[in-house]
């Protein structure tokens, strides 16, 4: 059995304002129905893969968990990295905790934000690389060119690919990122692969490069799992413990250093996704090289991307040439589709300008469900909230605001004090200033509500917990 290592963090700047800090690229569906972690999960499962293990923030973990269980999936282990420190310390905590039941079994590492079309292509190069992996190499996978791309490093191979059929060969060096010159050389040349960032080794085997080539790494991260505190289903690994690891990648602490390396072509299609340009392209396209979505008109326009993210906004554009246009209820990007990699820099500059479009998306994602801001004034706030069924935010109480809820969908078990109560379409309740209340959806459909909020204060932050079946504090 293989078990599929899923990494789960990040922030997707180049993919604003669809993906932001709060709610990155990999939890939404950028290509297709799915989002991009569901596909990742769903390539990586069936017959040879045991249950995926996560690796994932405390910000995400309720997130990963319902995405999979939309999904169909039941996870392995989601172990929560106090911080992120990039993928070595990742990749090792995972073999770690595998080390404990099953230190001869594979593990593949991979990405939760890449498309690939043809899963079950992928599956077979997978299996491929099996045979080499369980003989002790550390495999990697390289994505055969189709262009000039300056955005990825390269793997250089010691042998010529052929057809590039997915076979373990010798991999000859790791290259960074090239300019455009050097790209296209490299395209010429027929002997590079794109680094995809993905990997398959035996436990044993990885743990063992670990120890010969980061030995540093060892013992904050091996202290981190041992130490690490169950919560909900989940592993936090120790926070003192995590901070003493080195903030490296594999490829740099371990696979540049290592000689028993091989590489599996992969040439049926792949992306990362690293820019809206790579969305562009993995989006279909008429005839004049126009992708739409959503609520989304061209009118004469060539090689570009229009897309809304809200039923009820129109995008509309007309002449455009090389351009791409993502609107959301809260942001709109407009950019030349050359320039596609700096869109990175637009969210450095609504950072410096302490924009909350920044980072917060304008979903608030909980445990329990999801809530949205629909209007704010300077003492009221009216908010949309969905909550899944059968789940129950917390008992809590306020100090400055009150509150009125009226139910548009399904039903609510409403706590005010001592009194419960259910409320159903179409009825409303009051929440005086301070009193202790909680909602719950005891049906079997998502129960949406209205929440009218009236205060002097109305911040997140005006919650006084008294029992939380998700564990904040």
């Amino acid at each position: 059995m293989i078990t599929p290592i899923l990494l789960c963090g990040g922030s997707g700047t180049r993919l604003w304002p669809l993906s932001r800090k709060s709610y990155p690229k990999q939890f939404v569906p950028l290509v297709g129905e799915t989002t991009l972690f569901q596909a990742s999960a769903e390539r990586l499962s069936g017959e040879g893969f045991a249950a995926p293990l996560v690796l994932t923030n405390s910000d995400f973990r309720f997130i990963v968990t319902e995405q999979l269980a939309e999904a169909g999936i039941d996870p392995g282990a989601i172990l929560i990295e106090p911080e992120g420190r990039n993928t070595a310390p990742a990749v090792l905590a995972a073999a770690l905790w595998l080390e404990k039941s099953d230190p001869d079994g594979l593990m593949l590492v991979a990405p939760s934000d890449h498309v690939v079309p043809d899963a079950a292509a992928f599956r077979a190069a997978v299996e491929a690389g099996a045979e080499a992996a369980r003989a002790g190499q550390l495999v990697t996978f390289g994505i055969k060119p189709t262009h000039a791309e300056t955005g990825y490093g390269y793997l250089e191979l010691a042998e010529d690919p052929g057809d590039f059929a997915a076979r373990p060969l010798k991999l000859n060096r790791f290259v960074e990122k090239p300019d455009a010159a050097r790209a296209g050389e490299m395209l010429a040349e027929g002997i590079y692969l794109w680094n995809a960032g993905i990997f398959l080794f035996s436990v044993k085997t990885i743990i063992e490069a670990f120890r010969n080539h980061a030995p540093e790494l060892i013992a904050p991260v091996q202290a981190a799992v041992d130490q690490g505190k169950h919560d909900l289903g989940f592993l936090r690994l120790d926070p003192e413990s995590w901070a003493g690891a080195d903030d490296i990648s594999i490829d740099y602490a371990v696979m540049e250093r290592a000689d028993n390396l091989s590489v599996v072509p992969f040439a049926a299609g792949w992306s990362d996704l690293g820019g809206w340009d790579a969305v562009w392209r993995e989006t279909g396209q008429d005839a004049r090289g126009v992708a739409l979505s959503g609520a989304a008109t061209a009118i004469d326009c060539d090689n570009s991307l229009l897309r809304s993210e809200d039923e009820g906004l129109e995008v509309v554009g007309i002449g455009l040439k090389n351009i791409i246009t993502v609107a959301m209820p809260d942001a709109v990007l407009v950019a030349d589709a050359s320039r596609a990699q700096d869109v990175k820099k637009a969210v450095a500059a609504l950072k410096e300008k302490q924009a909350k479009q920044a980072e917060s998306f304008p979903k608030d994602h909980r445990p329990w469900g999801w809530f949205e801001s629909l209007v704010i004034g300077k003492r009221f706030q009216v908010k949309r909230i969905v909550v899944h069924p059968g789940a129950a935010l917390s008992l809590q109480s306020h100090h400055h605001r009150s509150e009125h809820w009226i139910v548009v969908e399904g039903t609510a078990k409403v706590t005010i004090d001592e009194e419960v109560k259910l409320v159903t379409e179409n009825q409303s309740v009051y929440i005086p200033l301070g009193a202790v209340h909680r909602m719950e959806n005891p049906g079997k459909v998502p129960m949406v509500l209205i929440e009218v909020q009236t205060g002097s204060y109305l911040g997140e932050d005006d919650i006084i917990r008294y029992e939380d079946v998700y564990a904040r504090s």
